[in-house]
C-alpha cells in the first residue's frame, strides 16, 4: 500500500476525522502514537499494543543509531522485523533528543556534533545523515531534521532556528530524492517540521516555504517544551491553517489527557507523548475522575479496579490494593498493568474524539471531559 493519507470530515472547530494509509496498515486520525523509544513500549509487547488496537507507534532515531545501531536493524531487514511489529511506525529524526543534551551538542549550520551519552562518543548527525538512518530502520514516517529550541526564547533566536530548519529540509528533501532508496522500505515518506517558536510570523513563514517543498506530510515542532497550554494551542492553531489541509499534520510531543481534545480541535491529526508510560512507571495512572497515584497508602485495602468506568483489562481484574502493593514491592508487573491501563485511557480518549467528530458532537464531548477530568485534580 503506498502512503495516502483522506480528510473524511471536518468538525466546526477545525477538528478532523481522516484516514492515513501506510505500507504497513491503515491509520484511523486523529491517531495517538505510543511512544516505543529503543523500538520496544515499556512494560508492554507487541502483542499487548495488539490487543489495544495501536495502529502507529513512534521509535526513536538518535537511540536506535547509538543502539543497537542502524546498520544491524538494516541487516536484520529493518526495524519492523527486527521488533516483530506488524503495525505503522513513525521515527523522529533524532533533533529533539539532542536538543535535551544541551551540554554535550554544538549546532552548527552543518549539523549537529554530539557526544553520546551512553559512553562519551563523539557523532555528527546531518540532515542526510538523519535520513540515510531512517531508511535503514525502514519507518513507514520519518521526519527531516529540524532544530528545536528552548522556551522561551527571543525572536532572534527563534528565527535563526527556523532558518536552519528551512536549510536542513532543502538538504533533506534533496537526499530524499537524488540518493538511491532503501530496499528495506521502498515506499517510506518523510514529513518536515515547521519551527519559530511561539512567534506567529515565523511559523507562518517557516510553514510557506516548507510547504513550497512539497513534503507529503507536515509536523508542528517545537511545541510542549514548557510554554503555557493555551499559547500552545494558539500557535499549533495557526500553524495549523497555514498548512495543506490535504496533507496529515503531525503535534509532537503532546499531551495531557485533559489537553488532547484542545489539539484535536488546532487540526491535528497526530500526536504522541511519553507521559502514558512514564507515569505509569511512577505510579501515577489516569482516570475519568482525575488521576491517582497508586502508591499512597489509602488504596494498600481499596478492592475497587482504578477506574469503575474503564473496559481495560487491568480495571476488569485487578484491585487497586494490588497494584499499590506491586509497585511498593517493585515488581516488574505492577509497571506492566500501570502502563496497560495508562495506554488504554490515552486511546480510549482519541477513539471517543473519532467517534464525536463523526457524530457531530465534539463540543459536548470536549465539555464534559474537561469538567469530569478537571474536577478530579488534586
Amino acid at each position: 500500500m503506498a502512503f495516502r493519507f483522506e480528510v473524511v470530515k471536518i468538525d466546526p472547530s477545525g477538528a478532523r476525522l481522516g484516514r492515513l494509509t501506510t505500507p504497513h496498515g491503515t491509520i484511523e486520525t486523529p491517531a495517538f502514537m505510543p511512544v516505543g523509544t529503543a523500538g520496544t513500549v515499556k512494560a508492554m509487547t507487541q502483542e499487548a499494543l495488539e490487543d489495544l488496537h495501536v495502529t502507529l507507534l513512534l521509535a526513536n532515531t538518535y537511540h536506535l543509531y547509538l543502539r543497537p545501531g542502524h546498520d544491524l536493524i538494516r541487516r536484520l531487514g529493518g526495524l519492523h522485523r527486527f521488533m516483530s511489529w506488524q503495525g505503522g511506525i513513525l521515527t523522529d529524526s533524532g533533533g529533539y533528543q539532542v536538543f535535551s543534551l544541551a551540554d554535550l551538542r554544538r549546532v552548527s549550520d552543518e549539523g549537529v556534533r554530539f557526544q553520546s551519552h551512553l559512553d562519551g562518543a563523539e557523532h555528527m548527525l546531518t540532515p542526510e545523515k538523519a535520513i540515510g538512518v531512517q531508511r535503514a530502520l525502514g519507518s513507514d514516517i520519518g521526519m527531516v531534521l529540524d532544530e528545536c529550541i528552548e522556551y522561551p526564547a527571543t525572536p532572534a533566536r527563534a528565527a535563526s532556528a527556523a532558518l536552519r530548519t528551512l536549510a536542513w529540509a532543502r538538504r533533506s528533501k534533496n537526499e530524499i530524492e537524488t540518493a538511491a532508496p532503501s530496499g528495506v522500505n521502498p515506499q517510506q515518506v518523510f514529513f518536515a517540521i515547521v519551527q519559530g517558536g511561539t512567534f506567529k510570523d515565523l511559523r507562518r513563514d517557516n510553514a510557506a516555504e516548507l510547504v513550497a517543498l512539497g513534503f507529503p506530510g507536515y509536523a508542528i515542532g517545537g511545541l510542549a517544551v514548557g510554554e503555557p497550554h493555551e499559547l500552545s494551542c494558539e500557535i499549533a492553531g495557526e500553524t495549523a491553517a497555514w498548512l495543506p489541509p490535504e496533507r496529515p499534520r503531525y503535534l509532537m510531543g503532546v499531551g495531557k489527557p485533559e489537553q488532547i481534545v484542545d489539539h484535536v480541535r488546532c487540526g491535528i491529526d497526530m500526536m504522541d507523548c511519553v507521559l502514558p508510560t512514564r507515569n505509569a512507571r511512577n505510579g501515577y495512572l489516569y482516570t475519568g475522575q482525575g488521576p491517582l497515584h497508586i502508591k499512597n497508602a489509602e488504596f494498600s485495602d481499596d478492592p475497587r479496579p482504578v477506574d469503575e468506568t474503564c473496559g481495560c483489562m487491568v480495571c476488569r481484574r485487578y484491585s487497586r490494593a494490588y497494584l499499590c502493593h506491586l509497585f511498593r514491592a517493585n515488581e516488574i508487573l505492577g509497571a506492566i498493568l500501570n502502563t496497560h491501563h495508562n495506554l488504554y485511557f490515552f486511546l480510549d480518549i482519541m477513539r471517543a474524539i473519532r467517534e464525536a467528530i463523526a457524530f457531530g458532537n465534539l463540543s459536548r464531548f470536549s465539555s464534559e471531559l474537561q469538567a469530569r477530568l478537571e474536577a478530579g485534580h488534586p
